[in-house]
């Protein structure tokens, strides 16, 4: 009879060819169980998606609840749906006045997409400024968006008008000018390994977009909800953007994304043409239910947010090995630095082995993330740094040995 790995193998599409293959049973709290029940510390959160950990009972709860009432209605933005209208109210109160009207979607990626529309068509410019070795998503918009040509270039022609800046770098926002619709930018840099703004860079970036009426987009699809120490990351930088990007953890676990804007700026969708962005399941009740419990969640016990500094400096305290390079994080997002991309291959498989999961970085395979659930405890977060650290032990010695 054929197994299901096989079957997975034949028929669910992958995307590289060596999959982990790793047959999940079931998640509860940081584990994930395979199906012979060994447990797995889940260090990297499905990529920073179960902030609150697998099948968090308020968020199940939510989500039965739910199911119970009605699924899909009709297209996006025409009927009042409670699931939405809640979730969108409760972001509003722990926003800026000026991020008071929410577009949901189904994903990361889909947030960008919905921002560059909305960007272009309030501004009526066609220029995006776009940073260097950045991430914001595959599909054929967001993909423009990246630099490198290696990801990019069997998927040409990608949108034109996009312009690629250094971050960090202060003499590159003088690219920002009266033609640029928006600059897009992740708060924390993620995929090249997590890279905070410095110098004010943020605040720089703002004052230029301010000064030439170019939108800014920032994209908190990785470090939002709660990862990097506060609620949203751009909190501890001391701006605002005029559209921010949700998605990943933003869903507690069920797909959902969101552009946020001002209702002045939004509204623009809404005429010349109308329907000018539409999703026939973004926003969906039974994933806004899922949202909205994580979000109660999140502002209600603030304890759990409160911890990620705590929390942060317990990893960088245990993170000690002389094949260690560097160790950056942003709160719970972090990137162990090794010197090669085998390393941390033979950490990956190695740390499997012994039940932990962890993954590299799209533009920084030589590093280890790190991005587990918040709710991860001190006795948890021990125990993973002792596999970690004794993975990267025995590859360093597979590495002396040959």
């Amino acid at each position: 009879m054929i197994t299901q790995r096989q079957m997975f193998l034949n028929h669910v599409a992958q995307t590289s060819d060596a999959p982990l293959a790793l047959e999940i049973e079931k998640g509860k709290g940081i584990y994930l169980y395979d199906k012979e029940g060994k447990s797995y510390i889940d260090l990297i959160a499905g990529i920073s998606v179960s902030s609150l950990g697998h099948s968090h009972p308020q968020i199940v709860d939510a989500i039965q609840k739910q199911t119970n009432q009605y699924l899909h209605t009709l297209v996006y933005g025409e009927f009042i749906l409670s699931p939405q209208v809640q979730l969108a109210n409760l972001l509003q109160k722990h926003l800026p006045d000026n991020l008071n009207c929410t577009y949901f979607v189904n994903s990361g990626t889909e947030a960008t997409e919905g921002a560059l529309k909305l960007a272009k068509r309030y501004t009526g410019r066609p220029k995006i400024i776009s940073c260097k070795k950045a991430y914001h998503g595959s599909t054929n918009g967001s993909l423009s968006l990246m630099s490198e040509s290696f990801f990019t270039a069997p998927f040409r022609p990608l949108l034109p008008e996009i312009h690629h800046i250094e971050f960090n770098n202060i003499e590159d926002l003088q690219a920002i000018d009266e033609h640029t619709a928006c600059v897009i930018m992740e708060t924390v840099r993620a995929e090249i390994g997590v890279m905070r703004p410095s110098n004010d860079y943020l605040k720089k970036v703002r004052e230029r977009c301010t000064e030439v009426g170019a939108l800014l987009i920032l994209d908190e699809i990785q470090v939002g909800c709660g990862r990097t120490g506060t609620l949203f990351a751009f909190e501890q930088y001391g701006i605002v953007p005029d559209i921010l990007l949700l998605a990943k953890a933003f869903g507690g676990g069920m797909p959902l994304g969101a552009f946020i804007s001002s209702k002045e700026i939004m509204d623009s969708l809404t005429n010349n043409p109308f329907l000018g962005h539409i999703t026939t399941f973004g926003g969906h009740p039974v994933c806004c239910a899922a949202g909205l419990a994580s979000l109660k969640i999140l502002t209600e016990q603030k304890d759990i947010v409160e911890q990620v500094f705590e929390k942060e400096a317990l990893f960088r305290k245990m993170l000690q090995h002389e094949a260690i390079l560097d160790v950056r994080s942003a709160g719970l997002l972090m990137a162990v630095q090794l010197s090669s991309f085998d390393q941390v291959l033979g950490v990956i498989h190695e740390c499997l082995k012994n039940g932990l999961i962890t993954d590299w970085f799209l533009f920084n395979a030589e590093a280890v993330r790190i991005a587990p659930p918040l709710t991860i405890t001190e006795d948890e977060i021990i125990k993973a740094c002792s596999i970690l650290t004794a993975a990267i032990d025995k590859v360093c010695e597979n590495e002396n040995g040959k």
